[in-house]
């Protein structure tokens, strides 16, 4: 198993809930801090919402975030600030054959760049690994290069051959990337 630096993917055996605190976090519409979390059924609108303001271009229709939250309740984590409301998101997979997808990080565009979406993967990447899982895969735009260098930081690794062309379809293209566990 490749070591991690730190081992900070180790605690996610715990609980989940747990403040996020310092300058990296930002604060949320309350001025306070901000607190990572397992979703629950009332949020359902909320990540939606969140869904649609950090991915305007593309967000997850409601009936597929309806479906997730459903099968997958466990693996999707969310920010919450101190007035209540939702400020990032990530959502995984649980392991099949010791592998598992991020099938997408989120942060509210005004608290980008301030450690929030790095928590989020540590926090899941800790849950993954404490489940079971050996390896880790996700699909990031080429040209997002923010989210290219903090996955690589976190030790993801793209594919050889380079972008996928026409993963998602015609025109979008996507470099997949993997972290061993």
């Amino acid at each position: 198993m490749t070591p991690l630096p730190g081992d900070r993917f180790l605690s996610g055996a715990g609980s989940i809930v747990s403040q996020v605190s310092g300058p990296m976090a930002g604060q949320g519409s309350g001025g306070g801090p901000l607190r990572i979390r397992a979703v629950t059924e009332d949020d359902l609108s909320h990540v939606v919402r969140l869904d649609a303001a950090a991915f305007p271009a593309d967000p997850y229709p409601f009936f597929v975030l309806r479906q997730l939250l459903t099968a997958f309740p466990e693996f999707l984590l969310v920010v919450e600030d101190s007035a209540k409301d939702l400020r990032g998101y990530v959502l995984a997979t649980p392991p099949y054959d010791a592998q598992s997808w991020i099938l997408s990080l989120g942060i509210t565009p005004e608290l980008r760049r301030q450690g929030l979406g790095r928590e989020l993967m540590t926090r899941i990447l800790g849950l993954l690994r404490a489940k079971g899982t050996h390896s880790v895969w996700l699909s990031v735009e080429p040209g997002n290069d923010s989210a290219v260098a903090l996955y690589r930081s976190l030790g993801f690794v793209p594919e050889p051959q380079g972008p996928r062309l026409d993963y998602f379809g015609p025109g979008e293209h996507r470099l997949l990337m993997s972290l061993a566990l």
